[in-house]
Order: C-alpha cells, then sequence, then structure tokens
C-alpha cells in the first residue's frame, strides 16, 4: 500500500490526511507540536466565508496600508523594519494586481465548493465544532465605502454567491444585538461559522479510526529522494525538548510527500528545491467568555464583519464570543501585542452590551502567497506535493484543495 507522508496538522494537514485516508492510503502527518491544530487553526475568526473571498491585490489596500502605516492600532501593520523576503513579497504581491478580479472570482467558486465537502465530513464522523449556519452580515458606516462594496459583490456573484444589500432596517432584523448606526451592508445567507480547533481535533482523531498515524514534538531536517519513495531524517522540535521528552533522530519513509506546513512551508520547500513564497501575515483574535445573563443575550449570533475597522466575529455556543481581525507583516513573530489586543475589546464594548473582563487574547501566522491563492500542486519531483499557502481562507478553503489534492496523487501514485 501507498504511504503518503503530511507535513503539517492544521486544518489543512488533517483534511488532507483524512481524504487521503478514505481514498486507501496509508498516512502518517508530522507536526512540531504535541496536538493537532496548535498553531494557525487554533482561535481564528471562525468565519467559513465565501464572502471575504475577494484577494488584497488592490490599489485600494496598498493606499489603506500606506495611510495606516503610523498608527499602531491600524487593521494593517507593516513594520518598516528591512528585510527580503517582506520587501520581495510585496513586490510580487503588487505585481498580482492584475489578477485581482480573475482571482478574486475564482476563490470564491472553491469556497462554495468547499462548504459541502466540510460539511460532510463533520456529519459523517459527528464532530461537534459549534456550527452556525446564519449567514454572514457585513456592514459599512459611509457610503464610499458601501458603493465600493457593491464592486466587489459583482465579482462574487459572478463567482456563484448568493449575496446582497440590506438596509441598516434588515440589518438590525437580521441581527437585533447590533448597536451604532450604519450606511447599510450586504447578507451572505449561505455562509457560517465554527470553532476551527474542535473541527480539527474531531477530525484527527477520526483519521486516527482510519489508521492514520501522527507523529507528534518532530522538525523535518532534512528530505531525500529515492528511486522508490521520500525519506526524511526527523529531530525532537522545540516544544518536544522544553517539555523534557525523550528521544533523538530518526528516519522515516514514504512514497510521497505532502507539504501542508503552513507558514512553515517556504521552508520545507526550499529543501525539495521549490520556491514556495509564503510570507506570514499576523492576525490576532480575542475569545470573549459570556460569563452572565446580560452577556449571553446581548453577544450576535450571526457572523458580522466590520468594514472599516475590518474585524469578523462568530459565537461559538452559547458562552464564547470570538471577535478577530487585523493584518501584521512582522516576520515569524508570534508575539501577542497589548496594543494589537486592545481595539478588538473596545470594539465590542463600542458595539455590544456585553462583559469583556474574561477575554482571552491569541495571535497566529496566516501563511499568504503574493497572489492570495492556495498552492496546490505537484513540486519539482514527482514524489512531492503542496496544499498550502492559503492565507486568511485557510479554514474556509480547507476541504476543497484537500479533494483536490488526493486526486492530484491518486492519479500519480495509485493505492497499490
Amino acid at each position: 500500500m501507498s504511504h503518503i507522508i503530511v507535513i503539517g496538522a492544521g486544518i489543512t494537514g488533517v483534511t488532507t490526511a483524512y481524504t487521503l485516508a478514505n481514498l486507501g492510503y496509508r498516512v502518517s502527518v508530522l507536526d512540531r507540536h504535541h496536538y493537532p491544530a496548535m498553531e494557525t487553526s487554533f482561535a481564528n475568526g471562525g468565519q467559513l466565508s465565501a464572502c471575504n473571498a475577494e484577494v488584497w491585490n488592490n490599489a485600494g489596500t496598498l493606499l489603506k496600508g500606506l495611510k495606516w502605516m503610523m498608527r499602531r492600532d491600524a487593521p494593517l501593520l507593516l513594520n518598516p523594519r528591512p528585510s527580503w523576503h517582506k520587501y520581495s513579497w510585496l513586490g510580487e504581491f503588487v505585481g498580482h494586481l492584475r489578477g485581482y478580479r480573475a482571482n478574486t472570482i475564482e476563490t470564491t467558486r472553491l469556497a462554495i465548493a468547499a462548504r459541502q465537502h466540510l460539511f460532510d465530513m463533520a456529519e459523517r464522523e459527528q464532530i461537534d465544532f459549534n456550527l452556525e449556519r446564519r449567514g454572514i452580515l457585513h456592514f459599512y458606516h459611509d457610503r464610499a465605502s458601501f458603493e465600493a462594496a457593491g464592486r466587489t459583490n459583482q465579482m462574487l456573484v459572478e463567482g456563484g454567491l448568493e449575496r446582497y444589500a440590506v438596509t441598516p432596517e434588515e440589518m438590525r432584523s437580521i441581527e437585533p444585538t447590533l448597536q451604532g448606526n450604519y450606511y447599510g451592508g450586504y447578507f451572505t445567507p449561505s455562509d457560517s461559522t465554527g470553532d476551527i480547533h474542535k473541527f480539527t481535533r474531531g477530525l484527527a482523531r477520526a483519521c486516527e479510526r482510519l489508521g492514520v498515524a501522527f507523529v507528534q514534538g518532530v522538525d523535518v531536517r532534512a528530505i531525500r529522494m529515492e528511486s522508490g519513495g521520500v525519506r526524511m531524517k526527523l529531530s525532537p522540535s522545540e516544544a518536544a525538548l522544553a517539555s523534557g521528552e525523550p528521544g533523538g533522530d530518526r528516519e522515516i519513509s514514504g512514497t510521497a510527500l505532502v507539504v501542508c506546513a503552513g507558514v512553515g512551508s517556504r521552508q520545507i520547500g526550499a529543501m525539495l528545491g521549490d520556491r514556495l513564497n509564503v510570507y506570514p501575515v499576523k492576525g490576532y483574535s480575542i475569545t470573549v467568555h459570556l460569563d452572565d445573563a446580560r452577556s449571553v443575550e446581548h453577544a450576535p449570533w450571526v457572523s458580522l464583519l466590520d468594514e472599516s475597522a475590518k474585524i469578523v466575529t462568530s459565537r461559538l455556543g452559547p458562552d464564547r464570543f470570538r471577535v478577530a481581525g487585523t493584518a501584521e507583516f512582522n516576520g515569524h513573530n508570534r508575539d501577542i501585542r497589548a496594543d494589537r489586543i486592545a481595539p478588538l475589546v473596545s470594539w465590542v464594548r463600542r458595539n455590544f452590551s456585553i462583559e469583556t473582563s474574561r477575554a482571552v487574547p491569541w495571535a497566529g501566522l496566516r501563511p499568504m502567497m503574493p497572489d492570495m491563492m492556495p498552492r496546490v500542486a505537484r513540486g519539482r519531483a514527482t514524489r512531492v506535493f503542496y496544499n498550502t499557502g492559503h492565507g486568511h481562507l485557510g479554514w474556509t478553503l480547507s476541504a476543497a484543495t484537500a479533494a483536490m489534492i488526493g486526486q492530484t496523487i491518486a492519479a500519480s501514485h495509485p493505492v497499490h
């Protein structure tokens, strides 16, 4: 039986492993953490959002980024410190402005296709991940931003998405807890939300029932292509060494390799002779615990996106409210900065009657390609494949790209 090795136990790695196991492959998943879903798949915004399929490669994003550079609380923040990777990535980002429309439409189609794959996985394996299929409501504070949203909406609709304009009165009927004055909004009834960490961990347990082996607490030190497959040298990761676990270097071999390593994919790709220009774009979230009856009553159930603040929300069951946002270009820095968390807390207090005394902060690194499109393809070597670079839509797109890479592998490396 063919043995496929997957690097990365986040949402893309686990959905890939599950897809391959159901195709009949023997699968092993490698990850540097002790458990699956401990990095970017831990506490994201929670939105399964085809309505956020617009890629960022447009002049408006560049102008906003320049305007916000001197604001520490800006939705998009660029550390100006020189870095070849950062500025070369930004140069390529600008070069992809010409693909803005086509890539937005293609991402919309992929996001719509991903929904059913993910829902099927959850239903088949009975995974409880606080799924709410109540739609996503974008709201806008002024006419200019609302009209710009209308132009974006034309592309989303062309991609097959049902999304339509709503008045302030209709917005309040969709989500009665919403406070404040707004110019208008757009509503996507078919979008949904859920807890990415609970889903990924639940799917990982389903993978184990299918025979998938999870090799946790390891780093990939070397990769060697052989005539009959792939051989890798593994060492204990920093997490494993910090916990005092015994163990030295070891090797693992397989028929083929799938790189689903998030922001680590660039380094793995370099080992294999592939240039994979993934840049880590940091995002922040808070999980507000709804500890009193008033907060439970006033926290919204419909997922929201405030366009001016670039903040999204998800209700994760009766007692948790996730609020996330911001994009920070600051390399592999994972520090949780108080000045980036404070705007999220202030936004909650300004828009809802919710107690924020227990708001748990988090930061994660989104693996972004310069064209904002995931890399789902073969590498230079015939036994190497990539499913990575999903950026801010990893949760939304993962189930579809897992199906795509599964078909690609099956075409060249049959199960037997």
